[in-house]
């Protein structure tokens, strides 16, 4: 109840993604911020997971732990597209995997991570 209205084909594209998404093995669900670092504190750098936003404008948060750290990204949903930074897809799971592909050779920087390259 705290998200905006979605039109039918926008609400296909999000079904059909979360329904991806809960067969992963990576995706957590309502699993706060906190909750998320702590977990990725323990592991190696790189690994991720992805959780329910707490952000109401946002539906899905990727959390990475990076070398200085765990950070959190908001993956956002314009237009029937999930987005993370020029990356974009009508399926989360999808746009990982681009995103996974495309940092291999191309780092991302986001400012919430202080200029730390994503890869």
């Amino acid at each position: 109840d705290r998200f905006r209205m979605f039109r039918s084909c926008e609400w296909e594209v999000l079904e059909r993604s979360l329904n991806i998404l809960q067969a992963s093995d990576f995706y957590w669900g309502p699993l706060s911020v906190g909750e998320a670092h702590a977990k990725l504190q323990r592991e190696p750098v790189g690994t991720y997971l992805v959780r329910d936003s707490s952000q109401g404008n946002c539906l899905f948060s990727l959390s990475v732990r990076m070398p200085t750290g765990p950070v959190s990204l908001r993956i956002s949903f314009q237009e029937g597209y999930f987005r993370l930074k020029n990356w974009f897809s009508d399926c989360v799971v999808q746009l990982l995997e681009l995103v996974v592909a495309g940092t291999r050779n191309n780092p991302l920087h986001f400012d919430e991570m202080g200029g730390t390259p994503l890869v």
